[in-house]
């Protein structure tokens, strides 16, 4: 179990004259730079190119006097260790990625660009999260520079692979003891909401084997198209049952098939069909949970007397997690992103998924997500953009977390 925060630690309240000497030293320019450049690099995953985007990381890093490692997880993929302070106490944990989905099409400005207009930076990953990344180094940076004492290290892990099947998060979880964290924040964007509760997500391959049969006597064979559609029409009603479940912050677990392939030719009875469904999953539910009701579901429709065998395969799985209101982190970090000018949004919750969840399940290490931009209106569309007043809002807000979860200020 995490350690109680330490005596002393200031949770909301005024910003003092010790902590405004540190916010005096972020600057948005020097974020909006920094934030351009790892816009610039390229990072999309798939295929898996973060490396680009580790390099500007680092050598920000490097230029700011921060101690940074690089920890290849695959070739040419790195994730980021960025780590300020003693080793001796429980610490902060800043969380983040790398990767961003695929540019896609539709842009009116450039897509790697960095273009600064009407007080947004544009570009992908400008919001989801290069935006975050710059504003964790910023507040890291200014933390430094002012040789603020800490009682534990804060460290920012900026992970490879979150868009896909997150490996760069499991590969940060087992290389070592992860449980000393006061707490992690997640720098995702929320529109500087302190999210307390996120739904966690599950991928299951469905693959329906039948037998081939020339599609003029049909009755030969057996269609495994036809048993995809059964499995796909029964998930669908799966999920409005789920609707009547719904969690108070982040609504109900939900189904949704998002690709289909199968046969081999219009004339030819196809003999396999594979499906993919995404499974949103509730903090208490489990991956595993999920494939057992999924198999005994599946073993409902009875496809075995129509010719037909069925597997069903757990490909990903991302936990979710959910916080407790009155926990300390909560005060904290909505206390502190108030404090550093935010928008005095409620605490919430997020239909997304995060690396978070690992944090939260794998090491027991209380999670919240508060980060500069929108999921709902920038991530992952065309001309994704970010406020610049949002990335120096965030990073003032981590490095006050950061002094309130690790010390009393000096408050005279």
């Amino acid at each position: 179990m995490p350690a109680p925060v330490a005596d002393g630690a200031v949770a909301s309240g005024p910003v003092t004259a010790a902590e405004q000497a540190v916010l005096d030293l972020i600057s948005t320019a020097e974020i909006t730079t920094l934030t351009r450049s790892l816009v610039a690099a390229p990072g999309e995953n798939p295929p898996g190119a973060e490396a680009a985007t580790a390099t500007v990381l680092a050598e920000a890093c490097t230029d700011a006097g921060l101690a940074c490692t690089l920890t290849e997880v695959e070739p040419g993929r790195p994730n980021v260790s960025v780590t300020l302070g003693a080793a001796d106490g429980p610490g902060l944990l800043l969380l983040g990625h790398t990767d961003v989905v695929p540019v896609g099409a539709g842009w009116m400005v450039e897509q790697l660009g960095g273009l600064v207009r009407e007080g947004r930076l544009f570009g992908r990953g400008a919001t989801d999260m290069k935006g975050g990344l710059a504003a964790c180094i910023a507040a890291l940076a200014a933390l430094g520079r002012s040789g603020t004492p800490l009682s534990g290290p804060v460290e920012l892990a900026a992970v490879v692979d979150e868009e896909e099947a997150g490996k760069g998060i499991r590969a940060f979880m087992a290389a070592a003891d992860r449980s000393g964290f006061l707490g992690c924040i997640v720098a995702e964007p929320t529109d500087l909401q302190t999210i307390i509760a996120a739904r966690g997500d599950a991928y299951l391959e469905v693959t329906i084997r039948g037998r081939a049969a020339h599609s003029g006597n049909p009755d030969e064979g057996a269609n495994a198209v036809y048993g995809a559609a059964a499995v796909i029409s029964d998930l669908e009603t799966w999920h409005h049952e789920l609707a009547g479940s719904a969690h108070r912050l982040i609504g109900p677990a939900a189904w949704s098939v998002g690709q289909v392939h199968g046969g081999t030719g219009t004339s030819i009875v196809p003999a396999e069909c594979v499906l993919v469904a995404d499974r949103r999953l509730l903090p208490q539910e489990s991956g595993d949970e999920v494939l057992a009701a999924a198999t005994e579901r599946v073993a409902r429709l009875r496809l075995e007397q129509r010719g037909l065998s069925v597997e069903v395969r757990l490909t990903m799985e991302m936990p979710g997690f959910e916080t407790p209101a009155d926990h300390p982190l909560v005060a904290v970090a909505d206390g502190a992103v108030g404090a550093a000018g935010g928008p005095g949004l409620p605490l919430g919750g997020w239909t997304a998924a995060c690396d978070g969840g690992f944090v939260a399940r794998d090491a027991g290490v209380p999670v919240v997500v508060l980060g500069p931009g929108s999921i709902a209106d920038q991530a992952h569309r065309a001309d994704e953009s970010v406020g610049l007043d949002e990335l120096c809002v965030a990073a003032r807000a981590y490095a006050l977390a950061a002094m309130r979860l690790l010390g009393r200020a000096d408050r005279g």
